[in-house]
């Protein structure tokens, strides 16, 4: 894709643009999978029903900076990071 050609928006402003039928998808575009019949057999729905909070955390600076070093998206990192924690955690468990 070429920046001519490439547009950016909001959600909002991309669903404004697919109604006014500003956008197309690009012309190599796969539009059909063949995928075998047992293909979503073994699939698990992921995070389905959990909402999450918001909360203020006190964490180290340098934890911080290490998570945001790695890019957008630092937030959603340290609650995977966690959330693997727990569930390390609880796999152990006795039940």
């Amino acid at each position: 894709m070429t920046e001519t050609n490439m547009k950016k928006g909001g959600l909002s402003d991309l669903r404004m643009m697919k109604e006014r039928g500003e956008t197309h998808p690009s012309g190599n575009a796969e539009t059909t999978t063949d995928l075998p019949k047992d293909f979503w057999d073994d699939a698990e729905l992921v995070n389905h029903t959990k909402t999450k909070e918001a909360i203020s955390l006190r964490v180290d600076s340098d934890i911080l900076e290490f998570f945001k070093a790695q890019g957008k998206g630092h937030l959603t990192r340290m609650n995977a990071v966690l959330r693997s924690y727990v569930e390390a955690h609880r796999s152990k468990a006795p039940r």
